[in-house]
């Protein structure tokens, strides 16, 4: 069956020609979103879904965001540390984003994501005497004997069966931070629209002031709760959550530059180091904020006069930082300058960049369409159903999932899960392990 390259022209992109292809489709998979499907999207395999998201509540709208990697399912966590990260490249990057003709695109992405996550806090009202945050929409429980986004094999267009909401309280520190992370940096990225900008800042600071005035003693993690995250648990278990409202406390400070948030983010510091799990040292993801913590905060050290109190702990950042950017360099990976004053440092991410591109012992590409040699059997539901005007349940989509045929839509710009720690690779649809996609806003 051909392959349907998402209706984008034949580019074959290659090591030798640079990187620009890449920003392009990794954004384009992230197109791959729910709810009214965008008609200027490029992506042409993939139309309306998930129209009644939030009807179980009986009371709330969840159309839209983005579904988990190969699944029908939405989760709220994830999709806030995307949009977090997407909307700190459009403000670190905004010039090359400009330069490549994708800042329009990737603006259209966030707010995609952000307009979603507005929906996910509903403050106190007339009809809901508590807040509320949504985690999750759809059902993940693999034992169901009911069809669900886990458990049935079928296009979002073609869902019919039930997907609950799941509904968190405010002691869901961690999902409320990360919220709050990304509806303040989107809010940097919209300044230009200013009524949006300050709908994005308003909600993200009720939220923050509902989840930071809990008692300390009842604020957690959203996936120690069953009702709020039980079935996320198996999927983006979350370990703690003071990195989290460190995270939410330093982007809304960006985004107001009112002190008392950076205040409360810097008092936090220290008990979110002692509270860090040691094999997630000095790595940034959306379990662990404090490497991009101390990062944050090292700015504001290095650029802003923000003195006492503040100062310690924002020393105390500034080291970590250190130590983390010297351990990814050897006496291989720079090499001093004429005057001996400068170092020039050799990009160390283009190795391990390269490598998803190609240059590795299987010589495939890990990123779909990319050279010659890629993936060809993702695990993902939508890519691996024909685009034909035909409706498939649940039984006949497993037609599809236990194909050997390659899928008949390219995720284009999608990176598979990858080899094993032998550098081997098994391009199987039914191998997750191997083929499953997720979201990878940091190779942005």
């Amino acid at each position: 069956m051909a392959l349907v390259l998402s209706g984008i022209n034949n580019i074959k992109p290659s090591l030798k020609n640079g990187f620009n292809c890449n920003y392009r489709w990794t954004l384009l998979f992230i197109e791959l979103s729910a709810g009214n499907y965008p008609s200027n999207s490029p992506v042409k395999f993939r139309g309306d879904s998930g129209l009644q998201d939030g009807n179980s509540t009986g009371t709330h709208d969840l159309v839209g965001g983005f579904y988990d990697s190969g699944n029908n399912i939405k989760f709220s966590f994830p999709t806030a540390y995307t949009v977090t990260l997407l909307s700190w490249t459009v403000i670190e990057y905004h010039q090359k984003y400009t330069d490549i003709g994708e800042l329009d695109h990737v603006k259209d992405i966030i707010k995609w994501g952000s307009d979603y996550l507005l929906k996910h806090f509903v403050p106190p009202n007339a009809t809901f005497a508590a807040p509320i945050l949504y985690s999750q929409v759809g059902s993940a429980n693999s034992d169901s004997k009911n069809p669900n986004d886990i458990n049935c094999w079928e296009r979002p267009e073609d869902m019919t069966y039930q997907r609950p909401a799941s509904t968190c309280d405010i002691t869901a520190s961690d999902l409320a931070g990360e919220i709050v992370a990304a509806l303040s940096a989107a809010s940097l990225v919209f300044k230009d629209d200013q009524a949006y900008s300050k709908d994005l800042v308003d909600a993200a600071e009720k939220l923050f002031e509902l989840a930071t005035n809990v008692d300390s003693t009842k604020q957690g993690t959203y996936t120690t709760v069953d009702a709020c995250g039980g079935e996320a648990r198996n999927f983006y278990n979350s370990s703690g959550y003071l990195d989290e409202l460190i995270w939410g406390g330093t982007w809304l400070f960006f985004a107001t530059g009112n002190t008392s948030y950076l205040e409360d983010a810097t008092r936090r510091y220290d008990d979110a180091e002692k509270d860090k799990i040691p094999f997630d040292e000095g790595i940034f993801y959306w379990n662990n904020k404090f490497t991009a913590n101390s990062v944050l905060l090292t700015r504001l050290r290095f650029f802003h006069d923000v003195g006492y109190p503040y100062e310690d702990a924002l020393l105390s950042s500034s080291n970590l930082t250190d130590s983390v950017m010297c351990s990814y360099l050897s006496d291989q990976n720079f090499d001093k300058t004429q005057d001996k004053s400068l170092f020039n440092c050799i990009p160390y991410l283009n190795i391990h960049v390269n490598y998803i591109l190609g240059d590795n012992p299987m010589k495939m590409s890990y990123m779909l369409g990319f050279g010659d040699h890629f993936p060809t059997q993702v695990h993902h539901r939508s890519s691996s159903i024909p685009w034909d005007n035909q409706h498939y349940s649940c039984a006949e989509g497993d037609r599809w999932l236990n194909s050997v045929d390659p899928n008949p839509n390219v995720l284009l710009g999608a990176m598979v899960a990858g080899p094993d720690q032998n550098d081997s690779f098994i391009d199987q649809r039914d191998k997750p392990k191997f083929t499953e996609q997720l979201f990878r806003a940091l190779l942005i």
